[in-house]
Formats: C-alpha cells, sequence, structure tokens
C-alpha cells in the first residue's frame, strides 16, 4: 500500500470544494490504490458547514480515504502537506473595484504562502484556483521563498476546457479529439484561447483545428469571445459561479500533474523566467506545457506565434503586469 497522501482544499465548505472533495477522496485525481488524508480548511463562520461536509465524506465509505480532518486553523492545515489546492478566496461584490478584490486577496494569499513556509513539505505542490488566480498564485509564492517556483501553478485548465468543448461542437466530434489548444495569458476576460498549433480527429484524419473549421471569423471573434466569457455566461444563467466544472478542471490539472501527460500539452499558469514568448519573468502566466511523469514541467518550445497572437499574448500580459504592480504595493505597505 502506497504511503497517504496528504491533500489539502481551502475554501472547503464551498460550491466547488463541494464537487472537487469527492472526486479526490474516491480516486479520481490521484489513483484507485492511493491512500489519501484530506484536510479541509475554512474561515471560522464555516466550521458548522465544514463539518457537515466531513459528515458526508464519512458516510461515503470510500475505501481510500484513511484520514479527514476539517479545521479553521491555518497553522494546523497547512502541515506536511503534499498538495495545496488554494480554492477559497474573497469573490468580486457588487460594485468593488478591483483594487479592492486584489487588496483583500492579497492579505490571504501572503498568509497562506507564510503558512505553506512555515508547515508544508518542500515538495509541496500548490495549485491556486481562487481569483484572480495568477496574480494570488504570484503572492502565494512570493511569501513561500523556500518552496520551488516550479511547484507553484494557477488554474486554466477550465478555460482550456471550455475552449476543447466549443471546437468539439463545432465540429461535432468529442472533445478528445481535439488536442493541443492553448490558453495564454491571465485567467480573466484578457485570456487568449488559441487554436493555430491545436489539431483534431475527424473521422480518423488528424488535422488542424483551423482547416477542420474553415472558418477564421468564428475563431478569431465569436469563439475568442464564448471562451472569455464563460465564467460570467455561467452565473448569469444559474445565478452562481462555475462549479462542476471548475472542480473537474482542477481534477485534470491535478492528475496530469501528478501523472505526468503524454498526449501533447496542457495550459497552466506558471512563474515565467524571460526566456519565452516575449513574456517577461516573475509573472504567473499561462503557457502550453508538457508534463513529464515525475511531474516536472517544461514549457512547450518554438510554437510560431502569429501577428494577431502577439497582439493579444501582450494585452492580457499588460493586464497582469498591472495586478502584480497593485498586488505588490498592497504586499509592501
Amino acid at each position: 500500500m502506497a504511503e497517504e497522501l496528504r491533500v489539502l482544499v481551502t475554501g472547503a465548505a464551498g460550491q466547488i470544494a463541494y464537487s472537487l472533495l469527492f472526486a479526490i477522496a474516491k480516486g479520481d485525481v490521484f489513483g484507485k490504490d492511493q491512500p489519501i488524508a484530506l484536510v479541509m480548511l475554512d474561515i471560522p463562520p464555516m466550521a458548522q458547514s465544514l463539518q457537515g461536509v466531513c459528515m458526508e465524506l464519512e458516510d461515503c465509505a470510500l475505501p481510500n480515504l484513511k484520514t479527514v480532518v476539517a479545521s479553521t486553523n491555518v497553522a494546523e492545515a497547512f502541515a506536511n502537506i503534499d498538495y495545496a489546492v488554494l480554492v477559497g478566496a474573497m469573490p468580486r461584490r457588487e460594485g468593488m473595484e478591483r483594487k479592492d478584490l486584489l487588496k483583500a486577496n492579497v492579505k490571504i494569499f501572503s498568509e497562506q504562502g507564510k503558512a505553506l513556509e512555515q508547515h508544508a513539505k518542500k515538495t509541496v505542490k500548490v495549485l491556486v484556483v481562487g481569483n484572480p488566480a495568477n496574480t494570488n498564485c504570484l503572492v502565494a509564492m512570493t511569501n513561500a521563498p523556500s518552496i520551488p517556483k516550479s511547484q507553484f501553478t494557477c488554474l486554466t485548465r477550465l478555460d482550456q476546457n471550455r475552449a476543447q468543448a466549443q471546437i468539439a461542437m463545432k465540429l461535432g466530434v468529442s472533445t478528445q479529439s481535439v488536442s493541443n489548444v492553448t490558453i495564454w495569458g491571465n485567467h480573466s476576460s484578457t485570456q487568449y484561447p488559441d487554436v493555430s498549433h491545436g489539431t483534431v480527429n475527424v473521422n480518423g484524419e488528424a488535422k488542424s483545428i483551423q482547416s477542420a473549421v474553415n472558418d477564421d471569423n468564428w475563431l478569431h471573434g465569436e469563439f475568442i469571445k464564448t471562451v472569455q466569457s464563460r465564467g460570467g455566461a455561467v452565473i448569469k444563467a444559474r445565478k452562481l459561479s462555475s462549479a462542476m466544472s471548475a472542480a473537474k478542471a482542477i481534477c485534470d490539472h491535478l492528475r496530469d500533474w501528478h501523472f505526468g501527460r503524454s498526449n501533447g500539452w496542457t495550459s497552466m499558469g506558471i512563474v515565467t523566467d524571460g526566456k519565452h514568448y516575449g513574456i517577461p519573468e516573475n509573472l504567473v502566466y499561462s503557457m502550453p506545457c508538457h508534463i513529464k511523469q515525475n511531474g516536472e514541467w517544461a514549457i512547450a518550445e518554438d510554437l510560431e506565434i502569429s501577428d494577431f497572437s502577439r497582439q493579444r499574448m501582450t494585452q492580457t500580459c499588460d493586464e497582469l503586469k498591472e495586478e502584480k504592480a497593485t498586488a505588490f504595493a498592497f504586499l509592501q505597505s
């Protein structure tokens, strides 16, 4: 029997976690034979709800869920963890300025970064989900200097899944037939879903997505807008944010990071080194990444970038630079 894997989920009494926790606990992410110690953290006002989630997990009688911990104590929750899935964040409320959202989240994620530094294993892998995810990830990483930067990522797999689904529906194929769609930049309305290097299997034949769709007006217009605004469309329709699809994307991201990925690349928000695609260093920017079986990732190299793509990659980069400057001003105040 493998050694127990200690997995922390923050915001554990919330909507996304309600779908996510069950998937992790029953083996959909780390494998059916992997014993799991599931640590759930939320703020003190959510303690009663957290206990209810804990009881439900116990009642599921899942064979590889060996330990369940429900906590409102940050130090306790972050102790000796192997994975941290940072879902909990201050949501943007009606009338709230973006700088106010950044200020609130700087406080949360700087505290969690310090908790990672002080209490987590140095091998911990950190996935930031709470928005603004890219900048929250950068803040947490900055406050955990002894943990390698490559072990911090933020979630853009949801955007990639949305993009793949739009292509698949357009062509009447399964989403598994669509490969190498890339999300560049920020998990926001400036993100750039890029299909220029993607392929699709149509009736057993591999084609470029551009040739299979054969409609650049749609690919450069409606497709991009649909993916960029999908989160808002879900909120408008169901009066709640994406939860089921976000949980699925978190599982996809973690599973690939844990086991590696053999079929093409995936989109991940990663810390930039200033050496790829003209993006400056020390941002958390979504890029196409190959992942080895040991969990090490590497940016897909030497992709040709068109003028159309460059303009959109720069736009989302500029937004991230502005977010970083605002967040770090709060961090230093």
